[in-house]
């Protein structure tokens, strides 16, 4: 688990693309953060670029990606629960 500032430990499901595009990720990350944006910061250290993959420079999440925390659609400041179920999806655009 990574230590982000007064975060609870949450877990964070990555979809297959996102496994594939950065070496040493695993599908399912513990990780502590407040809310959706923290869980990103902390994926992004561990993994740099995969920030500029899920957010854009609004700062946004990307039309191509849907974020849930338990079972509902999020937005970077979600806040997490300890014990909340992250889930990241990409959308097929074409």
């Amino acid at each position: 688990m990574t230590d982000s500032a007064k975060g609870s430990a949450v877990e964070v499901e990555l979809p297959p693309a996102l496994v594939r595009l950065f070496p040493g990720v695993t599908p399912q990350i513990g990780l502590s953060a407040a809310n959706v944006g923290e869980a990103i910061e902390a994926l992004n250290q561990q993994w740099p670029g995969m920030r500029d993959r899920l957010v854009d420079s609004t700062p946004r999440i990307r039309r191509n990606i849907h974020i849930f925390v338990d079972g509902e659609r999020a937005s970077l400041d979600t806040p997490l629960a300890p014990g909340a179920q992250i889930i990241i999806k990409t959308a097929m655009i074409g």
